[in-house]
């Protein structure tokens, strides 16, 4: 891998941290301290969906924009790019619509359940799939031209 792409996967790691360490201030996420504490009877907190769902949707275009640019720089394969692009929008399309749902009903599907949802929503877990799916898939291609 050239020294350039090196760069940007390791600015886009960077990125994808960075949206972690700031989510208090660049997202509008009421579950995030509630989240933090072991306390099952912790107060549920009060919150505006509209802002919610648009913290929620601006944070999974950040982590997928990073998760882009790593994917495409790390493998320098457009194709692979777009179809890890692919497999993140529907990952989020599953899961945050369930999210919401257990926010909807106050977590009564399950604690555990609903703080993993949320996991699959605010975080790039995907993205750790997708990077060893894609090395194998190297791999394959080329043991198949040897």
């Amino acid at each position: 891998m050239k020294i350039l792409s090196w760069f940007v996967v390791i600015l886009g790691i960077f990125g994808l941290i960075a949206v972690r360490v700031f989510e208090e201030r660049l997202f509008y996420d009421p579950f995030l301290s509630y989240f933090h504490e072991v306390n099952k009877e912790l107060h549920f907190p009060n919150f505006e969906w509209g802002k919610l769902i648009a913290g929620h949707l601006f944070r999974f275009f950040l982590n997928l924009f990073f998760s882009c640019l790593i994917i495409q720089f790390w493998f320098n394969n457009k194709q692979w790019t777009i179809q890890g692009a692919i497999l993140i929008v529907i990952i989020f399309i599953i899961t945050f619509p369930i999210y919401l749902y257990c926010i909807f009903v106050r977590f009564e599907v399950g604690h555990l359940f609903s703080f993993y949802m949320r996991r699959f929503v605010i975080q790039p877990i995907i993205l750790l799939l997708i990077i060893p799916m894609f090395y194998y898939r190297r791999r394959i291609m080329q043991q198949r031209i040897d």
